[in-house]
């Protein structure tokens, strides 16, 4: 094997690696963004504990943010006790993100015949943004919650970003030595 052969060897190993870990960003944040909408109810009281407000009412809360966090707990409460059922929405929406990071197991596996997956994957973050602003308006959601929820279309679209220019690259030096799959 030629030197120029082993570099381009070299190089196709790098670019794997850096789209396999880009990739198992999007797997794992898909899947812990997932787990996290599952219990709800429990995540917000451990979060009104943390904040020394557990025992406080909306109204008695030191700022906003404390407030908002105790808002939506008590509405959980209400909520979960009166009509347990609304809680399948969440449930719904756990398994969506457990499925689509199944999704980007293709990438792993294939990522030059799967590199729809990223640019599927840099539209959706994109869209986070007005889907935030719009139904947090209609929602009555603070706008530091909205912005919050627009760090994950950041958060999703920087690693498929990164992937996709990757997997161009690697698609690129198949086609100078096509024995690479």
């Amino acid at each position: 094997m030629n030197q120029d052969a082993r570099r381009m060897m070299s190089r196709e190993e790098q670019l794997r690696r850096r789209i396999h870990a880009c990739t198992w960003i999007m797997v794992f944040g898909l899947a812990v963004g997932g787990a996290t909408a599952l219990p709800l109810q429990t995540e917000l009281d451990v979060v009104a504990r943390w904040l020394g407000a557990d025992n406080l009412s909306p109204e008695q809360a030191s700022s906003d943010f404390v407030k908002w966090i105790l808002t939506v707990r008590d509405a959980l409460h209400v909520t979960y006790a009166k009509y347990p059922f609304m809680g399948y929405g969440t449930d719904w929406l756990a398994f969506a993100h457990f499925i689509i990071a199944l999704a980007f197991i293709g990438a792993l596996r294939h990522p030059i015949r799967n590199i729809w997956l990223f640019t599927w994957g840099m539209i959706a973050s994109v869209l986070i943004v007005p889907w935030a602003f719009i139904t947090g308006e209609v929602r009555d959601i603070p706008v530091y919650w909205r912005l919050s929820d627009c760090s994950f279309g950041a958060g999703g679209f920087i690693p498929c970003w990164l992937a996709f220019r990757w997997t161009r690259e690697l698609e690129q030096l198949r086609m100078i030595n096509p024995r690479f799959d």
